[in-house]
């Protein structure tokens, strides 16, 4: 969102290669990529931080890095099944 594109798509390559040793929050990978506007890898990682019911999960409506993702319609379906109000 800062406008320093290289060095977010530094953080997600240095997560996932994290990853690969230990866990690496899928929400906070997820912020990443909504932020780079990359709705798809974002709605990915969302999904993934659902299936591990990550806490943070409560808080994707007022999180002001996913206001993008509000208008998809993948948006108000996640919203449902975490259990929020829409």
């Amino acid at each position: 969102m800062a406008g320093r594109r290289a060095e977010a798509r530094k953080v997600i390559d240095d997560l996932a290669e994290r990853s690969k040793r230990k866990y690496v929050s899928p929400y906070f990978i997820a912020g990443i990529y909504a932020a780079l506007g990359e709705r798809d890898h974002a709605f990915a990682w969302l999904e993934k931080a659902y299936q591990d019911r990550h806490p943070f999960m409560t808080l994707i409506g007022v999180e002001p890095v996913f206001d993008s993702l509000h208008s998809d319609p993948r948006f108000a379906d996640l919203v449902r099944r975490v259990g929020l109000p829409s």
